[in-house]
């Protein structure tokens, strides 16, 4: 089985912010963190070499691949951020109130912070750290 390539590693956090974002996204990127400090009550720490991760746990997929992620985290790609989320179907609602993004199966897509109803983020972070307690312990 594939070794996961994401992975918690010593690198630093504000380096990659530093040499990934623009000044808007810098400054999103620092509120995000506040953010995601605040809700998992743990400090950042780079998962690979572009994901800012809070937490950790542990998952087993139905095939029986394991490994571990981050609780909650964030990207930049490109020229967009991404806020990784876990998704129930009562995130739909929020969906249509948050403001302008683009969503996949798991990555909220944005260009910047005022874009988005930061209360209603909050509340999709909060939903998807509970959906993934629930799920993985």
């Amino acid at each position: 089985m594939a070794e996961n390539k994401t992975k918690p590693t010593e690198e630093s956090v504000e380096a990659y912010i530093a040499s990934r974002a623009n000044e808007q996204q810098a400054a999103d990127c620092r509120q995000l963190m506040a953010l995601f400090k605040k809700l998992t009550k743990q400090p950042p720490r780079m998962w690979g070499p572009s994901i800012v991760g809070y937490g950790a746990y542990r998952y087993t997929y139905e095939s029986g691949r394991t490994g571990e992620a981050p609780l909650a985290g964030f990207a930049i790609r490109g020229r967009e951020l991404v806020v990784y989320l876990d998704c129930e179907e009562q995130a739909t609602t929020s969906l249509s109130t948050l403001g302008k993004h683009r969503m996949t199966k798991s990555c909220l897509y944005f260009k910047q912070l005022a874009d988005l109803d930061f209360s209603v983020l909050e509340k999709l972070v909060i939903q998807s750290i509970e959906a993934v307690k629930r799920r993985y312990g």
